[in-house]
This record gives C-alpha cells, structure tokens and sequence, in this order.
C-alpha cells in the first residue's frame, strides 16, 4: 500500500512538471517543446565519413556513389577529413527525396 502511494506522488509531481512548463509557455507559440530542446543537440554534431551510411541507413557503396553523385552534399573538412553536419545533412536527405 505505501508502494502506491509512492507512484501516486510521484506521478502528481510529473503532472505538475508538465502543466507548469506548459503554463510558461502558454502565449508563446514559437517556444521549443522538451522533444525540440533534445534535437538541439544535433544541430552541432559532426559525421564522420566513414560512418555517414549508418546515418543514410545505406550501404557503404551506396553512399560513396551518392556521394560522388552529388557533390553539393554538405560537408566541412577538418584536418583534411570529410565531416558532415547531421543537421544539415538531414535537411539535404529530406529535400533530395522530394
């Protein structure tokens, strides 16, 4: 029984976590959810060549020919090694598919 008083406050507090945070941001529209706030992260994270087929869920061959195929990939090079952003590699995928 006191097992479930413990769920119980514990899923109050998480409730009024949410509602708060919902309450905050209640006039703003534009304000980034939880979910936007974890995507965050990806806008700086860098791709090594070697693995940017993990990322295009491809082969390895695949994405050295697409690659090839299309040379305004975004990239940066780094010691001269290829990076890709993943942000906007993402966005690249995305308007190549359309």
């Amino acid at each position: 029984m006191e097992f479930a008083f413990i769920w119980l406050a514990a899923g109050i507090a998480i409730a009024g976590y949410f509602i708060g945070e919902g309450l905050k941001n209640f006039k703003n529209s534009d304000a980034k959810t939880f979910i936007d706030s974890l995507d965050d992260d990806d806008e700086h994270e860098l791709i090594k060549e070697n693995d940017v087929h993990y990322f295009m869920g491809i082969s390895k061959e695949d994405a050295k020919s697409l690659i090839e195929e299309h040379s305004d990939i975004p990239h940066i090079m780094i010691n001269g090694k290829v990076n890709y952003p993943k942000s906007k590699l993402r966005k690249w995928l995305l308007k190549l598919g359309d």
